[in-house]
């Protein structure tokens, strides 16, 4: 597929069609890379996408206690070089 620039104010734009703009998932603001000598467009993920559905899979396996809990036992470290500053 080709595309040609049109003029965007001082701009230079590209106008991507719909369907591949719904194929890649572009939602309001996309991210451009420029790799040799090729632009890249990808849309921009939330960095917590999906981390529901994580949490709720690692609360089912028991994946979700916390290490420094009340049950563990501080070790000789802890006790003798710990500082709180």
């Amino acid at each position: 597929m080709k595309a040609s620039l049109i003029k965007i104010g001082n701009s230079q734009g590209i106008r991507i069609p719909k369907p591949i703009i719904a194929q890649c998932g572009f939602e309001g603001e996309v991210e451009f890379l420029v790799q040799n000598n090729q632009l890249i467009v990808r849309a921009i993920k939330s960095s917590r996408h999906n981390w529901d559905s994580a949490f709720k899979k690692m609360a089912k396996n028991g994946d979700d206690q916390l290490l420094d809990s009340e049950n563990i036992s501080a070790t000789e470290w802890d006790e003798s070089e710990w500082e709180w500053k």
